[in-house]
């Protein structure tokens, strides 16, 4: 297979190196030498008669493949001319200068017939370098067929790193990829019914089938029925699957549909009934959620009166939040800062109810060890915390004397902490954030008021900028970048928390008002995670709370999710992405979901028998589609087909014909 033609002409030639330490200057005399035709004992034939002179030494020490033809004792005299079969003199030239040089010069144009003539002759090097062009240049339009090249080629690694680049990346190449449209069936039902495949929604694994079938209708629509069985249904959107899949020509034309559709209909209708359910409720294979690539870690904070070093992770899959045993063993903090930089989170100062921390600790989520690492220059409570080109920062923050406009960076390849351009303003309690190259600090309290100030700090320039002020006071806020703008949601104004927010634009210079939150809330934690804005715990005024919401700008909505497994606030929290031991980190039991559900639908019956003050109103859920989801209710549409359809049953509608019907 030739990859050439996956690959735009943007991707530049790289020189690429590898191998042990040796004498350059001798090496370099060497090949001049070869060139010369001078010294040189074995000759190397192309099937169009070109000749190149080599040094048997030279070619063995590169090649398992001349090393065994030049030192084998088969034959009565030694091999100095052999004939290359099917090589091109292009490619030698490049194999050549390599076994010499140890560097080779690897583009879109020639990285496949190169791998495939340095898999030929053994020069491992080569064929170790030509892979990793390949990983590096990989991309949603040309990752099947590095996939399939690496398949060929019984390359492990490429094929592992192509397959999980997939999973990964679903979304864009289904819609992106040419070489999609020519997978075989099977490919595309290994795809798509894989667990690791990364979609929020299955709306896009339906799109995806559709594409692939439209690609070449008269052969391929009679596969809609094994692709249905691989498409994860109940996680559908209600009306968008009685609407987009169950009338779809392709579905109502195929009689061998019905059975799938029939069991998609009783699973929500399910969701509905379940209460009325006698014994446990399994969740069927329609409806189990996939794995996450992202991971989102709630760590430390205050819970309970005193400070915590609790640790839990949030599966935005099935909306569960998961209890990490490998909490830190030198003791809790609150009022810390936490950044992520490959798979290690750096829980960064903080406050235990005793000492104001500059100490730093580091959390390897992929080893689950902790270690020290360099203390900050600084006592940090109250921090704000931003990683920008793997470079850790850390603003302002309370030492137990003074609010601070102090900040520094820290580099980990260095484990050394140095000091940066102080902020304009002292600021404890203020939240940062990193967007387009640069760093935005808003809000805090600086002594004597919750302040609505905020600043960006240009590392190329090493200067802080005052920018246009928010539109309110905000203390213990919290602040993210999110679709090109920096978003600041809660905090205190001084009088009380707050559930509004509003985003800055940098474009505009101006701060716009945002929906509120249902809770008010200070000092918690925040994060981006499937492209929504996360809320997570925090002080309401009042009590602590372990809430969560999620705000999505597409619906310019926020949306309730699972609660935490503790109360807690002054908190931290980050995300990993990609983590190879990812299934340590979410909800264990994805078959017990549904059962999990009704358990917690009937205690909440309960408690409204016993009078109990439970809230039963929740958002439209962000997670509604999810058949594990147990406390996020249905979006009003989705809502009330799924009242059709138990009012179907109530009205005795139970053989299938009936169902259908009601579901039209």
């Amino acid at each position: 297979m030739d990859l050439s033609e996956f690959f735009t002409t943007d991707v530049p030639a790289l020189c690429e190196t590898e191998g042990r330490s040796m004498s350059q200057q001798a090496m370099q005399s060497l090949y001049e030498l070869r060139q010369q035709n001078q010294l040189c004992d074995a000759t190397l034939r192309l099937e169009n008669g070109q000749i190149f002179p080599v040094h048997r030494n030279i070619m063995s020490a590169c090649s398992g493949y001349f090393r065994a033809l030049f030192t084998t004792s088969l034959h009565t005299t030694e091999t100095r001319d052999v004939i290359l079969h099917g090589v091109s003199a292009e490619v030698l030239k490049i194999l050549i200068e390599y076994a010499y040089l140890r560097k080779v010069d690897i583009n879109e144009t020639n990285v496949s017939q190169l791998f495939a003539t340095a898999d030929y002759l053994a020069v491992h090097g080569v064929r170790n370098l030509c892979c990793s062009f390949l990983m590096r240049h990989m991309r949603p339009g040309n990752c099947i067929g590095i996939k399939q090249f690496a398949k060929d080629h019984f390359c492990k690694n490429l094929e592992t790193a192509a397959h999980r680049f997939v999973m990964r990346n679903f979304v864009a190449m289904a819609q992106q990829s040419e070489e999609l449209l020519y997978v075989s069936l099977e490919e595309l039902r290994a795809i798509i019914g894989a667990d690791e495949l990364n979609v929020k929604s299955e709306e896009a694994v339906w799109e995806c089938v559709l594409r692939w079938i439209n690609h070449d209708a008269q052969k391929r629509k009679n596969f809609i029925v094994p692709l249905l069985k691989n498409i994860r249904l109940g996680l559908l959107d209600t009306q968008f699957f009685l609407e987009n899949v169950k009338d779809h020509p392709y579905v109502t034309g195929n009689d061998q549909c019905r059975p799938v559709i029939i069991e998609t209909l009783k699973f929500l209708y399910d969701l509905e009934m379940i209460t009325q359910k006698d014994g446990e409720v399994p969740t069927p294979e329609i409806a189990r959620p996939r794995v996450p690539h992202e991971i989102l870690f709630a760590i430390g904070g205050w819970s309970g009166g005193s400070p915590t070093n609790f640790i839990e992770t949030y599966d935005t899959r099935a909306d569960r939040w998961v209890k990490v045993d490998k909490v830190d063993p030198t003791g809790p903090r609150a009022y810390h800062g936490t950044a992520v930089v490959g798979y290690n989170i750096y829980v960064i100062g903080g406050f235990d109810g005793m000492d104001y921390f500059n100490s730093c600790r580091c959390f390897n989520a992929v080893t689950k060890t902790w270690k020290e690492v360099a203390p900050m220059n600084a006592r940090r409570c109250y921090v704000s915390v931003a990683v920008l080109n793997d470079m850790v920062y850390a603003m302002g923050g309370y030492d137990g004397h003074h609010r601070q406009n102090t900040a520094e960076k820290y580099n980990y390849r260095t484990n050394q902490w140095s000091l940066i351009a102080p902020m304009n303003v002292q600021r404890s309690d203020a939240s940062a954030t990193t967007l387009d190259e640069k760093i935005y600090i808003t809000g805090g309290f600086n002594g004597q008021e919750c302040m609505h100030s905020a600043e960006v700090y240009d590392p190329e320039e090493n200067f802080w900028t005052l920018i246009t002020p928010m539109r309110s006071r905000r203390s213990g806020v919290s602040c993210i970048a999110y679709h090109g703008c920096v978003y600041v949601i809660g905090g205190f104004n001084g009088i009380s928390r707050m559930c509004s927010g509003e985003k800055f634009n940098p474009q505009t210079n101006s701060w716009t008002p945002i929906p509120d939150m249902y809770n008010p809330r200070s000092n918690f934690a925040i994060e981006v995670i499937d492209d929504m804005i996360f809320a997570i715990g925090g002080f309401n005024g009042v009590t602590t709370i372990y809430h969560v919401e999620c705000f999505d700008e597409k619906t310019n909505e926020w949306y309730e999710a699972t609660d935490m497994n503790i109360y807690r606030s002054a908190l931290s929290a980050c995300v990993i992405m990609g983590l190879p031991n990812v299934y340590d980190y979410i909800h264990k039991h994805r078959e017990r979901l549904m059962e999990e559900k009704r358990q917690k639908l009937l205690a909440l019956q309960d408690q409204r028998g016993q009078g109990g003050a439970a809230n039963a109103n929740q958002a439209p859920g962000a997670h509604a589609n999810a058949a594990s989801n147990a406390s996020v209710a249905a979006p009003a549409s989705a809502q009330n087909a799924q009242n059709n359809l138990a009012a179907a049953f109530q009205l005795g509608a139970n053989n299938e014909d009936e169902l259908m019907e009601m579901a039209e």
